[in-house]
């Protein structure tokens, strides 16, 4: 079994921070889950353009407000405490918070754990784990 305290892993290597969000990494793919499950905080005001070419992506809105946009479409879906959204086919979005957002997050393959976004919005399949 494993056991993890997100208060614990924010103070850890496994808190990783970059352009617009924080994520924290509560499982990754040394734990051999088959998935990696985060807790990512999108900043107020964020616009983050994203294309996860490499990983399928399911999003849960724990609480805040802003919209998902598919870029092949243009369609807009508003985000809001108690949403999901899945990018079941690596869909290219972008990202907005209205609001600070608090996501959970499960990607499948699982990340490693340093993983930030490439130019293209994505995460690379081989990456630098975290050391516990």
């Amino acid at each position: 079994m494993i056991v993890r305290h997100l208060a614990e892993a924010n103070e850890s290597g496994r808190r990783i921070v970059s352009e617009g969000w924080e994520s924290t990494r509560l499982l990754l793919k040394d734990d051999n889950m088959g998935f990696s499950f985060h807790i990512t905080t999108i900043y107020r005001g964020a616009e983050l353009h994203l294309h996860y070419q490499n990983h399928l992506e399911s999003v849960y809105c724990v609480h805040g407000r802003g919209s998902v946009e598919t870029v092949a479409d243009g369609k807009k879906y508003e985000i809001t405490a108690g949403s999901i959204y899945i990018l079941d086919k690596n869909d290219k979005h972008i990202l907005r918070a209205e609001t600070e957002m608090q996501m959970a997050c499960v990607f499948n393959p699982p990340l490693h754990g340093k993983e930030v976004h490439n130019a293209e919005g994505a995460y690379e399949l081989e990456a630098e784990g975290i050391d516990d």
